[in-house]
């Protein structure tokens, strides 16, 4: 049995793939597991928000699987969150307990968005009411966000 730098055995162990091969698979591994309950978590983690943003993240969520379908539903740091190829794009908090004590909800966008502008632009919002205006903005910078 040959055994070595480039030899597919190495005693027992197979090193057909690299450590990093072989952790991008484990990876993706976890990534289908959660892909199946995704939108099943958002959920779970939008109804533990408190009346009324409860109501405003069931609303986004609606707004958010309308304009950008190709957007994962999924939790990331148990927040409600939507991804791009894996990527966070935008997400959503609203808790008012230790160590967040938010008085407000928060909508934001990650690196994976398109959003980027000149040198300077805004990236997180605090939303108290959810209006018509808002929901429009909202939609523009969604759809902005995977174009």
């Amino acid at each position: 049995m040959k055994t070595g730098k480039n030899s597919n055995v190495k005693g027992n162990k197979s090193t057909a793939f690299t450590a990093e091969e072989r952790a991008s698979m484990k990876a993706r591994i976890q990534e289908q597991k959660g892909k199946a309950d995704g939108d099943s978590a958002l959920l779970a983690a939008i109804e533990k928000m408190p009346a009324p943003y409860r109501t405003m993240g069931e609303r986004l969520h609606a707004i958010i699987m309308a304009n950008a379908p190709s957007l994962e539903a999924k939790t990331w740091y148990g927040l409600p969150a939507y991804a791009k190829a894996g990527k966070i794009v935008c997400y959503m908090r609203m808790n008012p307990k230790p160590p967040f004590n938010d008085r407000y909800m928060t909508f934001g966008f990650n690196e994976a968005a398109n959003l980027d502008e000149d040198n300077l632009w805004p990236i997180a919002f605090a939303l108290k009411k959810l209006t018509a205006a808002e929901e429009a903005s909202i939609i523009a910078l969604v759809k902005k966000s995977v174009s």
